[in-house]
Order: C-alpha cells, then sequence, then structure tokens
C-alpha cells in the first residue's frame, strides 16, 4: 500500500512475488480469525489473504454479507481523490440491521491504496468485499473486531505511521486486535545499500524509501494511539525469490519503483544490472540458480484499550 510512485502490476506481483502472501499465512494464525467476526485487511493487495480470512470468519460463504460499511475519501496514488460510497443501494433492510445480519455470518473485508490491485482482488474473489481506501484517512463507521495487515505498512512513511495507527485504532471496537507483519529493521539491507551506492555513483540522491522500523520504534507509536502492545518480534526471514537467475531483477521490477524514480527505462535496466552484479557473490546460489535475500520481518499484536 502506498500512494508515492509505485506503479503496481497484479500479474508481475502474484506470479514474481508469490511468497508474500504463502509467508503471510502465517501472520493470518497468528490473528485466528474466528466465525462471526468482523475483519479488516489493512493493505490487502490482490486479496489472496482477504480471501482465507473470510473463509474462517463465516463458514457459509455463500452468504451476501457485506459486514461494517467503510466509507472514505478514495486516495489512489496521488492522481486526485473522488467520493466513493461502498454499500447496497438495493438492500432494502437498515444499516442496522445489515450489520447485525453481517456480524452473525462473520465477515472480511480488504482496502488498499492501489485500484489496480483491488481490481484484480474483486476479479479474483467474488466476496469478500474489496476496496480502494488511503490506510491514513479512512473511516469505519461500525467497529471491526480485528485489523490484519501483511507486508503493507512499510509502504507508508514513518511521519505517517501515527495517522495509520490512530485510524486503525478507531476503526476497532473496545478490546480489538490489530495483528500485523512488516519490514523490520535491517529489511533487504543489502539490496538497498547496493541500490542506493549504485545510483549514487551515477549522480543520483537516493535513500531508503522504506519504514523498517526497530521493534521500539513501533510499539511507540502504537501504545501512542491507545494500544497495548502485546507480543512485537523481530526476526530473520532469508527468502529465496522466485524466476532463477531473474529473481532479483524480477524483485526490484515489482517493488523498486520508488528507488528507480528518477531514472528513464534504459538506465534503469543498467543499475539493475549493476545491482546483480554487486549482490551475487553474497547472495547468489549458481549450482540452484537462486536468489536469496536478506528478509527481516516485525510481527505484532495490539489491543485497543
Amino acid at each position: 500500500m502506498t500512494d508515492r510512485t509505485d506503479d503496481w502490476d497484479p500479474d508481475a506481483y502474484d506470479d514474481d512475488t508469490g511468497f508474500v502472501h504463502e509467508y503471510g499465512g502465517a501472520v493470518v494464525d497468528l490473528l485466528d480469525p474466528r466465525p462471526g467476526e468482523a475483519v479488516l485487511d489493512l493493505g490487502c493487495g490482490t486479496g489472496h489473504l482477504t480471501a482465507e480470512i473470510a473463509d474462517r470468519v463465516d463458514e457459509s460463504r455463500g452468504a451476501t454479507s457485506e459486514g461494517p460499511e467503510v466509507p472514505q475519501t478514495m486516495r489512489t496514488g496521488g492522481s486526485g481523490a473522488r467520493e466513493q460510497t461502498t454499500g447496497s443501494a438495493t438492500d432494502g433492510r437498515t444499516e442496522s440491521a445489515r450489520y447485525e445480519a453481517s456480524r452473525e455470518a462473520g465477515t472480511a473485508v480488504g482496502v488498499d491504496a492501489s485500484p489496480e490491485m483491488v481490481e484484480r482482488a474483486r476479479e479474483t474473489y467474488s466476496d469478500p468485499r474489496f476496496e480502494v481506501a488511503d490506510a491514513r484517512e479512512f473511516d469505519a463507521e461500525e467497529p471491526f473486531d480485528a485489523v490484519f495487515s501483511n507486508a503493507a505498512l512499510h509502504w507508508i512513511p514513518g511521519d505517517d505511521q501515527p495517522a495509520v495507527a490512530e485510524r486503525v485504532a478507531a476503526a476497532l471496537a473496545p478490546g480489538g486486535r490489530f495483528v500485523a507483519e512488516l519490514g523490520g529493521t535491517g529489511n533487504v539491507a543489502a539490496i538497498v545499500d547496493a541500490t542506493v551506492a549504485e545510483l549514487r555513483e551515477r549522480g543520483y540522491e537516493a535513500e531508503n524509501p522504506w519504514y523498517f522500523p526497530t521493534v521500539g520504534e513501533h510499539a511507540a507509536t502504537l501504545e501512542a494511539a491507545g494500544f497495548e502492545v502485546r507480543l512485537a518480534r523481530l526476526f530473520d526471514r532469508p527468502t529465496e525469490l522466485e524466476g532463477g537467475e531473474s529473481g532479483l531483477a524480477n524483485w526490484l521490477d515489482v517493488f523498486g519503483d520508488s528507488l528507480f524514480a528518477p531514472l528513464a527505462d534504459d538506465e534503469r535496466a543498467a543499475v539493475v544490472s549493476a545491482v546483480e552484479d554487486r549482490l551475487r557473490q553474497t547472495l547468489f546460489d549458481a549450482a540452484t540458480e537462486t536468489w536469496t535475500v536478506d528478509y527481516r520481518r516485525l510481527r505484532f499484536v495490539a489491543v485497543r484499550a
């Protein structure tokens, strides 16, 4: 989830970085969604984990429950704002009646700042509901039991993290839980360092575009928003990339727009090749033709007071 210079390609995201939602299954297990709960997936991407959560909270999965409404000004990557109202205009029940029915069945709602990702999620899954929304600005008219997020929060600048935590707290019922994983301090440091060094050698100003906090930094943000942090863990997760020898180039193609924003296409390709050369000795196994990236993850469970 981001509103900066990232141009999301759902095909490349699913084909080249499918490990994102595969590893995210462990975070869903930590969330432990229960039948009848209302859960918001913040930064849902192409919707795979939202659908898994929906299966757990609504065992029927044939119901037409809509869940808590999430009206908001939808921000679409800096291209302007548009007003969008969610919900069904043909449902004759009152809003309160729809909400109570959804709570009986359980519901999951996925939101993401990328219209392209949300469109793909809707194409893949007719249920649950998916909406375009900015994590810093969304409002929920009815409270959720839990908010879930996997590999999304680190796309939001550090200065905006307090706003995200505040919006999540506002969306949760008292005692509701916020369960998430994001990149932690030192995440993909080898790639970031090599790319920044190559760009600076070519005369460009460059820095790490992502928010990779320490446990203490992010816990303080959550506590300031009224959460009690029940669990916070930073751990190494070396991650093998798909795509063989092209794995690192594919990773940079999917995730590197913020790093490569000032570059023309031909120079971007040259920088990617140079970054591969810088990292080949440490991250590439020629025998198996596999790139292994130095992921570090920060996983937490926080409860709204």
